[in-house]
């Protein structure tokens, strides 16, 4: 089985869904997901969960990521980026000092109302939906994380941010707001990914490489699963500890400090067996199973 995380740079063009499509029908995996949408007009750093990483999805997709984000001040669309159709227009431009003083006032817990055109959910159905068949809606903001926000480059009308941001956070809509703020208008004008928590677009294959590659050469460029969380300590366990971890019974922790509600990767002789959770009861210390894998090493 091909098991872990492959890391992809999506050119302008493919949805993200087409290329995992893509990595199903070339290389005859069934189990295969992204983490983290990229929209079509947007490039850049793409991972895969390929066969048992799949499993980890929920961890990492909590992970911070960084942009490269062109924002065009003096127009607005009405979804935000190049996609769409000038529904506003506004002649004078922010000064570039105004634009560098304003973007730093983004950092931090702000508030996102999510974009008409976004597969956020609104009474049952997709923004998206109703946006194309015309019916106005107005979704609850949301709260999201700006971890850095930095104005590389100025040229107006446009100008070159690059955001590092929490789960749930649209760049074209801080894009927008951003314009709103410097009392003018913008949008989301290219879009880069550069990083998905500690992986980096420089370490990922491009997507038209792909093809040239065999199985073997597939295999070897995948991150293993037992270094995909790399912030959780590791917990090494004999066979005869693996076979119950992975039966769902708990095995005796040990005793090496480790916390009360600590989440810990389990290794047998390298290779992810488990993620567990140590528990403290009566004065002793177990690791409880939350997530089992099915590759187990050979002996």
């Amino acid at each position: 089985m091909l098991n872990g995380l492959l890391l992809i740079d999506k050119p302008a063009g493919p949805s993200s869904f087409e290329v995992v499509r893509r990595v199903r029908r070339v290389f005859k995996v069934r189990k295969v997901g992204h983490l983290g949408t990229l929209d079509p007009f947007a490039t850049g750093l793409l991972p895969l969960a390929l066969g048992e990483a799949t499993k980890l999805a929920p961890y990492l997709m909590d992970a911070a990521k960084t942009y490269l984000a062109r924002v065009k001040f003096g127009e607005e669309t009405d979804t935000l980026d190049p996609t769409g159709t000038v529904v506003a227009r506004c002649g004078q431009l922010p000064e570039p000092e105004d634009i560098r003083r304003t973007a730093a006032c983004f950092v931090g817990e702000i508030e996102q109302v999510p974009p008409r055109f976004s597969a956020v959910h609104y009474e049952g159905q997709r923004l998206y939906k109703l946006a194309r068949q015309g019916v106005a809606v107005q979704p609850e903001p949301r709260r999201v994380a700006v971890h850095k926000l930095e104005v590389k480059e100025i040229a107006l009308p446009e100008a070159v941010i690059e955001v590092t941001c929490g789960k749930g956070t649209y760049i074209r809509v801080l894009a927008a707001d951003l314009g709103r703020a410097l009392g003018s208008c913008a949008h989301l004008a290219a879009l880069r990914r550069l990083a998905v928590g500690r992986f980096r677009v420089e370490a990922a294959l491009p997507l038209a490489e792909l093809a040239n590659l065999d199985r073997e050469e597939l295999r070897e460029r995948l991150i293993p699963l037992a270094d995909c969380l790399p912030e959780l300590n590791m917990v090494p366990v004999d066979r005869e500890e693996a076979l119950r971890l992975s039966q769902g019974r708990a095995v005796t922790a040990p005793a090496n400090g480790l916390q009360n509600g600590e989440q810990v990767r389990v290794l047998l002789n390298g290779h992810l067996v488990a993620l567990a959770l140590v528990q403290h009861a009566g004065g002793q210390a177990v690791l409880a199973p939350k997530r089992v894998f099915l590759a187990m090493p050979q002996a």
